[in-house]
């Protein structure tokens, strides 16, 4: 997924009320910019953090920046976007490079189902069974390598699984999707300590059959792209 816009340089003075950033950009300007990541962002939010904004000239926008990246050292990248992870993850299942998932021949996104809930994506095959697909993105570290999710509680998270391991007691497949945004991790584990309820929860949706796939990503200044399957502690 490549950025429509080419992304600027940027300083963080602060992130506050969830979605926004003071920033500072390369000429020295001060602005404000949306910050599109209702999580606590843990360990991404210092100040004077080098980040990576997108511009636009939407004049629907009061905004005219959006947080995209934060650079980290030794050339590591973290994408705090999380809207982008269902186009990211569309696209890997467009391209079909995501190998547990490569045979389904259609893909619709947003799809109803469950109680009051809908899918990120439910994808077919010809004969009619389904896969229902639950995205997350990833943006934790606290561990050398280790990517965690949550970074806060989540009990929409938690509803999701739940959703999910409904499906597969109908005989569908069901996969939960941790989207790890971030190049500097090798491993995927639930964070118990942040959220014990969602993970507890997950050990129970995986011993009902519901499958985890951890990606990673190959991030730039010009866009994120799937990378590869990852170790999960699951």
């Amino acid at each position: 997924m490549r950025f429509q816009t080419p992304l600027l340089p940027a300083r963080l003075l602060r992130r506050y009320k969830r979605f926004l950033a003071d920033i500072e950009l390369e000429d020295g300007q001060q602005v404000t910019a949306h910050c599109p990541n209702p999580g606590s962002m843990l360990g991404l939010t210092e100040v004077g953090q080098k980040i990576w904004v997108e511009p636009n000239d939407d004049p629907r926008k009061k905004l005219k920046y959006g947080w995209r990246l934060v650079e980290l050292e030794a050339g590591h990248f973290v994408g705090i976007d999380t809207g982008k992870a269902n186009s990211i993850v569309r696209e890997a299942l467009v391209e079909k490079s995501i190998p547990s998932l490569d045979s389904y021949d259609r893909l619709r996104a947003e799809v109803k189902y469950g109680q009051n809930s809908r899918i990120d994506f439910l994808l077919s095959h010809a004969d009619g069974s389904d896969c229902y697909v639950e995205v997350k993105s990833v943006t934790l570290k606290r561990q050398d390598g280790l990517a965690e999710f949550p970074d806060s509680v989540t009990q929409r998270g938690t509803k999701h699984l739940n959703e999910l391991s409904t499906m597969c007691a109908k005989g569908h497949q069901a996969v939960m999707l941790y989207l790890i945004q971030r190049t500097d991790c090798v491993r995927f584990a639930a964070a118990s300590d942040i959220d014990p309820i969602y993970a507890n929860a997950l050990d129970v949706v995986v011993g009902s059959g519901v499958e985890v796939i951890c990606l990673s990503t190959q991030i730039t200044p010009h866009g994120i792209w799937v990378d590869k399957v990852v170790q999960s502690g699951l």
